[in-house]
C-alpha cells in the first residue's frame, strides 16, 4: 500500500510519486500495489471536476501510469468519465488498464460533497489475479455494512482493497480500526485499507494504513502523518479454508442486487519473490498526534501554495508561542519570522516571553511599536467619536493596527501571515475582524484553548521552547490596563466543555444545563456563538483536528433569527463582540 502525499491538481507530481512507488514495489517483487483515493487528481478536487480539460488530463495521466505497471498489478484512484463522472479505481496490470471500479456510496456530510460531482457506481467486479480473487472498494463503501464489500466477498473475493482519502480528526484511527476489523471478520476477507497522507487546505490526511486478516486480526499498520510503503504477505489459502465454513450471503444496495462480474487476469510477476516484512507501527499518543497533524497541515499549506516563509505576531502569550513553534518545526527556523508589536498596555513580562520564545526557536524578531500609529488613529477619529468614552472600539483598533503591519510585511517580503486565534476564541467571537483574524492561515483555529495548553506542554517535554510562565500566567489580550480573558469569558475549563457540546455535538442548551453547567453561563456562551457566525465566515482556513471544525464541517446561515430558548434573553440584548 503506497501511502503518498498528493497535491490537488498536480497531475505531473502525483503521477511521479505513483511511478516512484511502483518502482519500489517492483523491487520488492510485490504482486499488487494500491494507491489512495483519487491519487491521480488529488483529493478533494472540488470544482476542478467541473472543468472538462481537468478531467481529460487526469484520464491521460492514468493512461501514462498504467503503461508503467509492467510485472505488477496496481489499483489507482482517478476520475472516470462516461455519461457521468465517477470517483473511480483503475486496476492496471502489465501495462494495461484491465478494469475499473466506481465508488458506490458518495458521502455528502461534514467536509464531503461528493454528490455534487459524482454518480454512484452499481457494479462490484472481482479481479482474479494469478488465481486470487480480489475486490476493490473506495473509502465510504466500507464504512457501513453491506454494499460492495459484502457483494465482492459473496462473489468469491478473498482479498478486498479499500483505497481512501479519509480526513483526520483526533483518534480517528481507532474508529477506523474497529470498523475494519468488523468488516474483515463479518465477510471473511483479508481487508487492505490504504489512506492518503498530507495536508489539503484545512484538511489533514493521517495515513495510518492497515491490513486485517479474515478473523479481524491486525497484520500491519503504517505510520501516521508521513509517506509510507506498507508491505504485507497475505495467505489467501487460509482465507479460502475459513470461507468454506463461513459463506457470505449476496448483498443488495438501493435498487437491488449488486452486479459482480469476474475478470481473470494473469500478472507477469517474477517467478521468485521475497517474503515481505510486515510491521505494526505504534500509534502516536493523543496529544502528539494532534501536534503532528498541525505541523503537517501547516507545512503542506505553506509549501503547496508556493510560499517559503511565514510571519507570526508574537504577543508573549501561549497561542502565538505555540503557532510559532509549530511553524518552526514544519518549515525550519530560517523560514519563520516573528514580530513584537508593543503598545502602552504591553507588559515587560510579555516582551521578555516573546523574545525568549524566539530565541529558543532560533527565529528572528522584528519590533514595531504601535503607540504612535494608535495615537494617529485616535486623532483622525476624534471628531466622529466626540463625547463618547473609550470602549472595545479602541481595543479593536490596536488589533487592526497589528494586522495591518503584519500584512505590510507579507506584501513586502512574500511571507504568509499565520494567525494565532484558537477555537475557543473563534467560537465566541473573542477576536477582531481585520485585526488578529487577518492572515493567510489559522494554525490553531480548531484547537480549544485547554488543548492549546496540553499541546504546548507536550512540545516543551521534548525541548523547552515556551517559558513556563507563559503556561501559568492568566490569558490576556493586553489591550487595556490589567485586562484578563476572564473579564469577558468564563474560565476556559468551563467554556471549552460547553463549546464542545454546543458546537461539535449540536447539544441543545437546555441539555447542557441539565448536564450540570450554570444556566447563565450557557446562555452567554450560546448567544455569543450564534451571533458571531459572520465573523467566522471571514476567517482564514485552518487545520481540522476535531470531528466538527468551523468551515465546511459546520454550515450555518449567517442571516438567521433562530435562537435556542435558553439563549433567547441574552441574544435579544446583543453581545459586546457583535460589532468588531
Amino acid at each position: 500500500m503506497a501511502q503518498i502525499n498528493t497535491t490537488v491538481g498536480d497531475l505531473e507530481g502525483n503521477t511521479r510519486r505513483i511511478r516512484e512507488a511502483l518502482d519500489r514495489a517492483r523491487d520488492l517483487t510485490t504482486d499488487i500495489i494500491c494507491f489512495p483515493e483519487l491519487s491521480i487528481p488529488g483529493y478533494p478536487p472540488e470544482d476542478l471536476l467541473l472543468k472538462p480539460d481537468f478531467v481529460r488530463a487526469n484520464l491521460h495521466a492514468l493512461d501514462e501510469v498504467a503503461r508503467d505497471t509492467r510485472g505488477i498489478a496496481a489499483v489507482i484512484g482517478f476520475v472516470d468519465q462516461g455519461a457521468h463522472l465517477y470517483n473511480a479505481a483503475a486496476v492496471c496490470v502489465d501495462g494495461e488498464r484491465v478494469g475499473v471500479y466506481h465508488k458506490q456510496r458518495l458521502p455528502n456530510y461534514g467536509v464531503f460533497d461528493e454528490k455534487r460531482y459524482f454518480h454512484p457506481g452499481r457494479r462490484a467486479p472481482v479481479f482474479v489475479i494469478d488465481g486470487v480473487p480480489v475486490g476493490v472498494t473506495i473509502c465510504e463503501d466500507i464504512w457501513a455494512p453491506g454494499g460492495a464489500c459484502q457483494a465482492e466477498a459473496a462473489a468469491g473475493a478473498l482479498v478486498i482493497i479499500n483505497i481512501n482519502a479519509s480526513p483526520y480528526h483526533a483518534s480517528k484511527w481507532r474508529e477506523r480500526a474497529q470498523m475494519l476489523a468488523t468488516r474483515a471478520r463479518d465477510y471473511a476477507v483479508a481487508l487492505c485499507y490504504n489512506n492518503q497522507v498530507g495536508g489539503q487546505d484545512e484538511l489533514v490526511f493521517d495515513g495510518t494504513g492497515m491490513i486485517f486478516d479474515h478473523t479481524g486480526a491486525l497484520l500491519v499498520r503504517g505510520a501516521q502523518f508521513t509517506d509510507d510503503l506498507i508491505c504485507c504477505d497475505i495467505d489467501p489459502e487460509s482465507v479460502s479454508r475459513h470461507r468454506r465454513f463461513a459463506p457470505v450471503r449476496a448483498a443488495e444496495e438501493g435498487d437491488g442486487p449488486i452486479e459482480t462480474p469476474t475478470f481473470h487476469i494473469s500478472n507477469a510477476r517474477p517467478t521468485e519473490r521475497r517474503l515481505l516484512s510486515p510491521r505494526i507501527v505504534e500509534p502516536l499518543p493523543p496529544v502528539e498526534e494532534v501536534y503532528r497533524a498541525l505541523e503537517l497541515g501547516t507545512g503542506d499549506y505553506v509549501r503547496k501554495n508556493g510560499f517559503t516563509d511565514v510571519v507570526v505576531g508574537l504577543s508573549g502569550g501561549i497561542d502565538s508561542a505555540l503557532v510559532a513553534t509549530i511553524a518552526t518545526d514544519a518549515l525550519g527556523p530560517a523560514h519563520v519570522h516573528a514580530v513584537w508589536m508593543p503598545s502602552q498596555y504591553s507588559s515587560a513580562e510579555s516582551r521578555r516571553y516573546a523574545y525568549e520564545v524566539a530565541a529558543h526557536l532560533g527565529i528572528d524578531v522584528i519590533t514595531l511599536e504601535i503607540d504612535r500609529v494608535f495615537e494617529a488613529f485616535g486623532q483622525a477619529l476624534r471628531p466622529a467619536f466626540a463625547d463618547r468614552s473609550a470602549d472595545a472600539t479602541e481595543e479593536n483598533i490596536q488589533a487592526r493596527i497589528r494586522g495591518t503591519l503584519l500584512m505590510g510585511l507579507s506584501n513586502k517580503f512574500g511571507w504568509l501571515v499565520l494567525t494565532t486565534g484558537n477555537k475557543s476564541e473563534m467560537s465566541v467571537g473573542y477576536a477582531t475582524l481585520y485585526g488578529d483574524m487577518a492572515g493567510g492561515f489559522a494554525v490553531i483555529k480548531d484547537v480549544p484553548k485547554t488543548l492549546v495548553y496540553d499541546v504546548a506542554r507536550w512540545r516543551n517535554a521534548i525541548r523547552m521552547v515556551i517559558p513556563d510562565a507563559v503556561l501559568t500566567r492568566a490569558p490576556t489580550a493586553e489591550l487595556r490596563p490589567n485586562q484578563k480573558d476572564t473579564d469577558t469569558l468564563p474560565p476556559y475549563e468551563i467554556l471549552d466543555p460547553i463549546l464542545k457540546q454546543y458546537v461539535e455535538e449540536d447539544t441543545p442548551p437546555a441539555d447542557i444545563v441539565a448536564a450540570g453547567f450554570p444556566a447563565d453561563i450557557v446562555q452567554r456562551v450560546v448567544a455569543m456563538v450564534d451571533r458571531n457566525e459572520y465573523k467566522r465566515r471571514q476567517a482564514p482556513p485552518g487545520v481540522k483536528i476535531t470531528p466538527k471544525a468551523f468551515g465546511k464541517d459546520r454550515r450555518l446561515p449567517i442571516t438567521n433569527r433562530y435562537r435556542s430558548t435558553t439563549a433567547d434573553s441574552l441574544a435579544r440584548k446583543g453581545s459586546r463582540f457583535g460589532g468588531d
